[in-house]
């Protein structure tokens, strides 16, 4: 039997808990998925107008793939509150960019299952990103999917000297006790819900 490194068993345990949180989250159905991705649009923009997050931001918003959370609904009530919106792109295996989006603006195919502004688009650094979650603890520790898309692009945007504020978006199930988390993972500001908006200290504006 090989025995793991720490590094490959804190990669196992990662995977263990994302697959965890996924089956959960897959499991929803259509109904609970759309009344909590209202709950949570609802939430985020109140969080958002109320910390004077929207007017004037570059503000990245995620379409859904999969189970993910339906963000669609907030695309047009942010750009009414005066927040200049981006969609994360997939270019390839390791890299995401953020192209301008006006709601009502076609969208197109944009590879690996997602859809997005067309290669045209503005590229843009957000000053606020909403990012999808596999699964988060109390701590505002983040689990994605394992690529490590946000936590590359958020490295850029940093070494170009632009910190972005960095909310995750997930279900309340997608809660965990304790998210094993490795040097480069990137902390969030907070995390919004179909429960609420749960914020961390020193993390945020």
């Amino acid at each position: 039997m090989s025995i793991l490194s720490p590094a490959q068993q804190l990669k196992s345990d990662k995977n263990a808990v994302r697959q965890s949180c996924l089956q959960r989250r897959d499991a929803l159905d259509a109904q609970e998925r759309e009344a909590k991705s209202a709950s949570i649009c609802g939430h985020v923009l109140q969080h958002l107008i109320a910390n004077n997050l929207a007017e004037n931001r570059e503000i990245s918003v995620f379409l859904p793939i999969r189970s993910e959370v339906d963000l669609t609904g907030l695309l047009q009530p942010l750009a009414q509150a005066g927040a200049l919106l981006s969609l994360p792109v997939v270019l390839d295996k390791k890299t995401i960019v953020f192209r301008s989006h006006v709601p009502g603006d076609a969208l197109v195919d944009a590879g690996f299952g997602t859809i997005g502004p067309p290669a045209e688009a503005q590229i843009v650094d957000p000053q606020l990103l909403l990012m999808p979650l596999a699964g988060f603890d109390r701590s505002g520790a983040r689990l994605g999917y394992g690529a490590g898309h946000y936590d590359r692009a958020l490295q850029r945007l940093t070494a170009k000297g632009f910190f972005p504020l960095a909310i995750g978006i997930a279900f309340g199930l997608q809660e965990v006790p304790d998210v094993p988390v490795e040097a480069h993972d990137v902390p969030l500001a907070a995390i919004i819900t179909e429960n609420g908006v749960c914020e961390f200290e020193g993390k945020s504006e």
